[in-house]
């Protein structure tokens, strides 16, 4: 699962998850980006046996209580789909102020991507 801070020892067990923008970036104001994560919690449903059980979405993060087979794996596929599909949205939209702050708060250790989201 990366660099979390979190250990997971019970990986079929329910678990509270907090996912948050990177520097409290208020990403969720809109309802084409909120309808992203809704699609990617419906094809985790299916796709991952993914049972969630309550969810809160802000304008900068989201708490999710939620269970699956593996749910380290789960919200690796979680974050990696919703951000791609956000910076394609910001794109789209245009929204460069926004695009430029995933940019320059970016951890130096993501090297690999131009963008970090989560």
């Amino acid at each position: 699962m990366g660099r979390s801070r979190y250990k997971i020892y019970e990986p079929t067990h329910p678990h509270f998850i907090t996912c948050t923008v990177l520097n409290w970036i208020p990403l969720f104001t809109r309802k084409e980006s909120v309808e992203i994560l809704l699609e990617s919690f419906r094809y985790l449903q299916k796709s991952d046996d993914l049972k969630l059980y309550a969810y809160v979405i802000l304008e900068n993060h989201l708490h999710i209580v939620t269970q699956s087979n593996d749910i380290a794996k789960s919200l690796a596929k979680f974050k990696r789909h919703t951000a791609r599909e956000l910076i394609k949205l910001l794109h789209k939209e245009n929204v460069k102020t926004i695009l430029d702050q995933l940019v320059f708060y970016k951890k130096a250790y993501k090297s690999d991507r131009e963008y970090q989201l989560w």
